[in-house]
C-alpha cells in the first residue's frame, strides 16, 4: 500500500515531463526556422550587400553567380516588397470590406432561422484551398478582367485582390462577427432605450466598441494576403516590376520564391532564402499587432465590471447626440442647446438615420455578394469537375506524355495524412494538456510557448517549404521526399491543433476538475478520466481539421515532395505529388484542362467534407456542454 503513492508521484512527473516537451517543442521549431534561414540567407545578404538587397528595384538573377565569383546578376527585391503590399492592399480592400459588412449582418440583422445556416457555410469554405481559388481566378475572374484591360490580359493587381479578398472574406467575417457580439447587450439597448434606430445603435453605439476585434481581422487578413503564395502565383503575372496600374503584372515575395527556388544557383538560393526572412519578419510584426489589437480587446473585457457603473461609455454618448432624447438625465449634466433642435428633433437626427440605414443596406448586400462569390467557387468547381471525375483519373496508372491519372496523387496525399498525422497531433495535443492544465495562467513561460504557437501559426507556408528544403531535404539528407514533406508540414499543422484542443479542455467546467480533486484524484486521472472525455468531439474536430489542411497545403510540400506530376511512389524516402500540387501542374502546363477540373472536384470534395465533420463534431461538444444532461448534471 505504501508504494502505490510513489508509483503515482512517479507517473505524473513523468506525463507532465511528456506534455512540457511536446510544448518546449514549438520554441525549438520557431528558434530553427529562423536560424536555418539566417544560416542559409546571410552570406548572401554580406555578398549583395543588405541595402542593395532590400532597397534596389532590380531583380535579374544569374544561375552561375557564386559566393566566391564575382555577381553578375542583380538581387534587388523592392518591387516584390511593393507587390507583396499592393497585393494585401487591394485583398484588404475587397475582403476586409465584405467581411466586415457580412459580419455586420450575420450579427445585427440577419434572421434568427438562416444566421446559423449562414455562419455554418462562411466557416465550411474558409477552409477551401488558396489553389482552388487560384484556379478559379485563372479560369473565370482574369478573362472576364481581360475583357476591361487595354492588352486583354486580365492579370494583375486587380485580379488578386478580388480572388484573395474572397478567399479571406471568411476569417474576417468570423473574427468581426465574434468582436460585434461579445459587445456587452446595454450598449445597443441603451442606445436604443434613447431613441437611436435600429441601424444607429448599430454602426454607432456597438461596432466602435468593437472596433478592436474588428482591426485584428483585418490585420490578420493582411498577414494572410502578404503570405499567399500558389493564388498569387497564378494570378499576379509575375514580372519583377513596380505595377502600373489594376492590370499590370507584378511580383510577389512569396511568388519570387516559388516560381525562381527549382533551378536557382548557390547566390540566387541564398537569396530566395534571404527573401523569406525579410517575409518572415513582415509576418511577425503583422502578427505582433494582431496580437496587440487582441490583447488590448480582452483587456476592455476584464473591466467590464468597471464599466457596469456607467455602461454606456463614450460609445454611447456620441449615440445619444445623435438621438431625439439627449436632454435625459441619462445623458448627463450638460444637455444639448435648445439651438440645436430643429421641430423638437436634433438638427443632424435625419442625417445620421439616414447614412446608418445606408450602413444596414450595404451590410444586406455585402452578405449577399460575400455568400455568392464564395459559393460560385465551388459550383463552378464541381459543375466542371465532375463529368471529367473518371476511374481512369482516379486509378489509372501514371505514364509519361499518355493522359494523366491522379491516382499517384491520391496515395502521397494519403501517406503524407499518415505520417503526418503521427507526428503532429500527439504534439499538438500534449501541448494543450500542458498549457490548459499543468501551467500557471499569466506566467512567463507560458506566454513564451503560447508566443512561440501564435508564431509558427503565422508563419508562411511558403517559409515552411524553404526551411524543409534547407534543412529537412539538404542538411538531413533526405532529398526531395514524402518523409520530408511530412515533417515539414507536421509543423505548420501543431499550432491548429493546439489551439483547437486547448479551446475544447478549456471548455470543460472547472466543477468537475474540482470534484475529482475533491474526491482525490490526481491532476493525471482528472484529465484522462474526467477532462478528456467531454473534451474528446472538440479534440477529434481539431484533429479533422488538420487532416484537412494537410491535403490543402501545396506551398510547403511544392518544395519538400515535388513540383511535378510523380509515379506512384513505393515509400516515404520516395518523391511524390499531393492532389493540391498536382492540380496547379496540371493547371499551370494548360493542357490538361479538363483533369484540373477534375482534380479541383477531387480535392474541394475532400477537404469540404472533413470540414463538415469537424463542424459536427464542434456542434456536438459545445451541445454536450451547454445541454441540460450531459456535464451539467454531472456537475451538480
Amino acid at each position: 500500500m505504501s508504494k502505490r503513492p510513489w508509483k503515482n508521484v512517479i507517473k505524473e512527473g513523468f506525463f507532465k515531463a511528456v506534455f512540457g516537451t511536446a510544448a518546449v517543442f514549438s520554441i525549438l521549431a520557431v528558434v530553427l526556422i529562423i536560424v536555418f534561414l539566417i544560416y542559409r540567407g546571410s552570406p548572401a545578404l554580406q555578398k549583395i550587400g543588405f541595402f542593395d538587397f532590400v532597397f534596389n528595384a532590380e531583380w535579374m538573377s544569374d544561375s552561375r553567380d557564386t559566393y566566391a565569383s564575382e555577381v553578375s546578376g542583380s538581387y534587388g527585391i523592392l518591387t516584390m516588397i511593393a507587390g507583396s503590399l499592393y497585393a494585401a492592399a487591394g485583398t484588404v480592400t475587397v475582403g476586409g470590406t465584405l467581411g466586415f459588412f457580412t459580419a455586420v449582418f450575420l450579427a445585427k440583422f440577419c434572421p434568427k432561422r438562416i444566421k446559423k445556416p449562414l455562419n455554418q457555410i462562411i466557416n465550411l469554405l474558409a477552409g477551401i484551398p488558396s489553389v482552388i481559388y487560384g484556379f478559379f481566378g485563372m479560369r473565370v475572374v482574369v478573362p472576364l478582367l481581360g475583357v476591361f484591360s487595354a492588352n486583354g490580359d486580365g492579370s494583375g493587381i486587380l485580379a488578386v485582390g478580388i480572388v484573395l479578398g474572397i478567399m479571406i472574406t471568411p476569417t474576417v467575417a468570423a473574427l468581426s462577427g465574434a468582436s460585434i457580439e461579445a459587445v456587452d447587450a446595454s450598449y445597443y439597448e441603451g442606445a436604443a432605450a434613447l431613441g437611436a434606430s435600429r441601424e444607429q445603435a448599430v454602426f454607432k453605439t456597438v461596432v466602435p466598441a468593437a472596433k478592436s476585434g474588428i482591426f485584428a481581422s483585418v490585420v490578420l487578413g493582411v498577414g494572410r494576403a502578404i503570405g499567399e503564395t500558389m493564388a498569387v502565383v497564378m494570378l499576379a503575372g509575375n514580372n519583377a516590376v513596380f505595377p502600373s496600374g489594376l492590370f499590370s503584372s507584378f511580383r510577389t515575395m512569396t511568388a519570387n520564391i516559388v516560381l525562381e527556388m527549382s533551378y536557382a544557383g548557390e547566390l540566387q538560393a541564398g537569396a530566395l532564402a534571404a527573401t523569406g526572412l525579410v517575409l518572415t519578419f513582415f509576418i511577425l510584426v503583422i502578427n505582433l499587432c494582431f496580437n496587440a489589437l487582441k490583447g488590448g480587446k480582452m483587456a476592455k473585457k476584464r473591466t467590464a465590471a468597471g464599466r457596469k457603473a456607467n455602461p454606456f461609455g463614450r460609445y454611447f454618448n456620441r449615440a445619444c447626440q445623435k438621438t431625439r432624447f439627449s436632454a435625459s438625465p441619462l445623458y448627463g449634466q450638460n444637455p444639448p442647446k435648445e439651438e440645436n433642435y430643429v421641430n423638437n428633433k436634433p438638427a443632424k437626427h435625419s442625417n445620421a438615420a439616414a447614412i446608418a440605414a445606408v450602413g444596414k443596406y450595404v451590410s444586406y448586400a455585402a452578405a449577399a455578394a460575400a455568400v455568392f462569390a464564395l459559393l460560385a467557387v465551388v459550383l463552378f468547381v464541381l459543375i466542371n469537375g465532375l463529368p471529367h471525375v473518371t476511374g481512369e483519373l482516379l486509378f489509372g496508372a501514371f505514364n509519361y506524355g499518355g493522359a494523366p491519372s491522379i491516382a499517384a496523387s491520391l496515395l502521397a496525399t494519403a501517406m503524407l495524412i499518415f505520417l503526418t498525422s503521427l507526428i503532429a497531433f500527439p504534439i499538438g495535443v500534449f501541448t494543450a494538456i500542458f498549457l490548459a492544465e499543468y501551467t500557471v495562467k499569466g506566467g512567463k513561460f507560458v506566454r513564451l510557448i503560447r508566443l512561440t504557437v501564435e508564431t509558427l501559426g503565422g508563419i508562411p507556408s511558403i517559409v515552411y517549404g524553404l526551411f524543409g528544403m534547407i534543412f529537412f531535404c539538404g542538411i538531413l539528407n533526405m532529398g526531395t521526399s514524402i518523409i520530408a514533406g511530412c515533417l515539414t508540414v507536421s509543423l505548420m499543422i501543431i499550432p491548429t491543433t493546439v489551439r483547437g484542443t486547448e479551446e475544447a479542455l478549456l471548455a470543460v467546467p472547472d466543477s468537475l476538475r474540482e470534484g475529482s480533486y475533491a474526491l482525490g484524484g490526481g491532476r493525471l486521472t482528472t484529465v484522462r478520466r474526467v477532462v478528456l472525455p467531454p473534451a474528446l468531439p472538440g479534440i477529434l474536430a481539431a484533429v479533422i481539421l488538420g487532416i484537412g489542411r494537410m491535403a490543402a497545403e501545396s506551398a510547403p510540400v511544392l518544395f519538400t515532395m515535388g513540383a511535378s506530376l510523380k509515379p506512384t511512389p513505393t515509400g516515404y524516402r520516395s518523391s511524390g505529388t499531393t492532389l493540391a500540387v498536382a492540380l496547379y501542374a496540371l493547371a499551370r502546363e494548360g493542357a490538361y484542362v479538363d483533369e484540373a477540373y477534375a482534380t479541383a472536384c477531387v480535392l474541394v470534395v475532400g477537404v469540404l467534407t472533413l470540414n463538415i465533420i469537424s463542424a459536427a463534431l464542434g456542434a456536438r461538444l459545445q451541445k454536450k456542454l451547454s445541454g441540460g444532461g450531459g456535464i451539467k448534471a454531472q456537475s451538480k
